[in-house]
């Protein structure tokens, strides 16, 4: 049975791939920080016939994550986790600063160097990381986040080069606006218009789907019709 690891599983997107994966007969190591909310995760995959188990992680600890996953033996890696402190630069603090890079980007070093040679060694894998439109787009408050974005669209392409001569193939999904939780928001009937957690599962099961000669690199996916207020 293929194995895939998501981070950042315990909920919104992270947890929609990770029940969209089981579906496709992955095994799924889900990994975040919240051991009861992962433990609700893969029971729920658990009962409709999947096979999931837990793995409580903070991906922005490199010793945590070296001791977890050096020489996994993972099929996929969906790096999924990231959080989003959306501020204008003047008051977003030094800390708010870090905690955003460590885990939106120096969180995607520590986890793929630890799975990944493993893929090089046996010449197969995927590694598929969760950007966002954000990362090609600038607006009010996005400074760090949108920078972070930004970096993971150009590390996936670099390291995408790097690799495929060894059959590993390394892909980007980049959502525009997804109605989940994150950065705290509370979903309502104003969100109606946009994507759903379901949407960008649906797309990582697809890219990672592929053909063993064919690689989708980057994957923009975006709700087909928006307010006129936020179209651009």
């Amino acid at each position: 049975m293929r194995t895939a690891l998501v981070t950042g599983a315990s909920r919104g997107i992270g947890r929609a791939i990770a029940e969209r994966l089981a579906r496709d007969d992955y095994e799924v190591v889900c990994a975040a920080r919240n051991r009861t909310e992962l433990d609700e995760v893969v029971a729920a995959i658990v009962a409709e016939g999947g096979r999931a188990r837990a793995l409580v992680l903070d991906v922005s600890d490199p010793q945590a994550v070296a001791a977890s996953l050096t020489g996994a033996e993972i099929d996929v890696l969906v790096n999924n986790a990231g959080i989003g402190i959306l501020k204008p630069f003047m008051e977003t603090t030094a800390a708010d600063w870090q905690r955003t890079l460590d885990v939106n980007v120096n969180a995607l070093y520590h986890v793929t160097r630890a799975v990944l040679p493993a893929m090089i060694a046996r010449r197969s894998g995927h590694v598929c990381t969760i950007g966002s439109i954000a990362g090609r787009g600038a607006f009010v408050g996005g400074s760090c986040y949108a920078a972070t974005k930004a970096f993971v669209t150009s590390w996936s392409e670099s390291l995408m080069l790097e690799v495929r001569e060894h059959g590993v193939k390394v892909s980007v999904v980049m959502p525009g606006s997804v109605t989940t939780h994150f950065n705290d928001h509370v979903p309502s009937d104003q969100d109606a218009w946009k994507l759903r957690a379901s949407d960008v599962a649906d797309t990582v099961a697809y890219v990672v789907s592929t053909p063993p000669n064919v690689l989708v690199h980057r994957a923009e996916v975006r709700t087909l019709t928006v307010p006129k207020s936020r179209a651009r």
